[in-house]
């Protein structure tokens, strides 16, 4: 009997019937919401072909929408870049075996998750436009980068150390066990095992970094919004654009969880595979092995090393 019969009770006859029946009325509700939103369109006269010709035209896109997307990507990818360091570097502070360090870090981590990114972007970017004396895109575009960076990558060092905390003890005392220190068995064996089990979360929350970057519009960034909005003004299509703009978004997002599922499969498939890590503890003292070869080999490992002590033990006995 498998886990899945234990745990569910297959549907019967009438729990299947009262499914299609949800599904249908689920299905007949989205159909009507998209129907009147339609409807409302064309009352107010915002489906009329003058407004939506313009995103025909080749100098719309050039000039305005991929602009304006370049920026927003470029913001978001440096933004990843730096959140993921913080996160990593603040997120195994959290995790260190010094208090005065670990504390340092939470207050950090704990200060920033708790200040809106908005907040954090305008104070960033008065700070530099105004103290700094940089200029208003290079200080719109930094401001951004950090308020998006400081934010996200506390929300990042937080799965870092849920991550850890929820992985297996006996991962932590295997390492200890052959001889590693605190901070190289968290190195080596447990965040490895840790990033990899964060995976999904840590998409989401890159698809949040993508869609927070539109903030950037109210310190004068000019991402997609800012365009969307220059290019309402001039064809006087505003809500065309925003609903254009809006269905960029969500194919980003929509290629960036794709991406994400295929980064999840692949290692999956890598991390079950049956190949040995190439040596004993120095493999794992020096990271050689892959990120899914740590929980399969750590015990091999450690029973290698506790018949290796065992052996010479018994040699020394001898030979006194």
């Amino acid at each position: 009997m498998s886990a899945q019969a234990v745990l569910f009770d297959a549907p019967g006859p009438k729990a299947r019937l009262r499914h299609r029946i949800l599904t249908i009325l689920g299905l007949i509700a989205a159909l009507g919401l998209i129907g009147w939103f339609l409807w409302q369109l064309n009352e107010t006269n915002q489906l009329e072909p003058n407004l939506w010709s313009p995103f025909l035209r080749a100098e719309t896109w050039t000039q305005y929408l991929l602009p304006g997307l370049v920026n927003t990507l470029q913001a978001a990818v440096v933004s990843i870049l730096f959140a993921m360091a913080f996160g990593l570097v603040f997120g195994m502070g959290r995790l260190s075996q010094v208090l005065p360090l670990r504390w340092v870090c939470g207050v950090i981590v704990e200060f920033f998750r708790s200040v809106p990114v908005l907040l954090m972007m305008i104070f960033t970017f008065f700070f530099m436009a105004r103290n700094l004396g940089m200029p208003g895109a290079a200080a719109s575009f930094w401001a951004v980068v950090t308020g998006l960076t400081l934010y996200n990558g506390s929300v990042i060092a937080e799965l870092v150390r849920s991550g850890v905390h929820q992985l297996p003890k006996g991962q932590g005392e295997a390492g200890l066990a052959i001889g590693l220190t605190p901070g190289q068995t968290l190195r080596s064996i447990q965040l490895p095992q840790a990033l990899t089990a964060m995976l999904p979360a840590l998409m989401s929350q890159l698809v949040v970094v993508l869609k927070d970057s539109a903030l950037g519009t109210a310190i004068t960034y000019p991402e997609l919004i800012a365009s969307g909005r220059q290019l309402g003004s001039r064809f006087g299509n505003v809500v065309a654009a925003y609903i254009v703009i809006g269905l960029i978004f969500v194919l980003l997002n929509w290629l960036l969880t794709i991406a994400a599922g295929r980064l999840e499969r692949f290692i999956n498939r890598r991390g079950h595979t049956a190949a040995t890590a190439r040596t004993g503890a120095s493999t794992l003292v020096e990271g050689g092995a892959g990120p899914g070869e740590f929980g399969a080999n750590v015990a091999d490992v450690v029973e290698e090393e506790v018949t290796d002590r065992v052996e010479a033990w018994q040699d020394r006995h001898h030979r006194e």
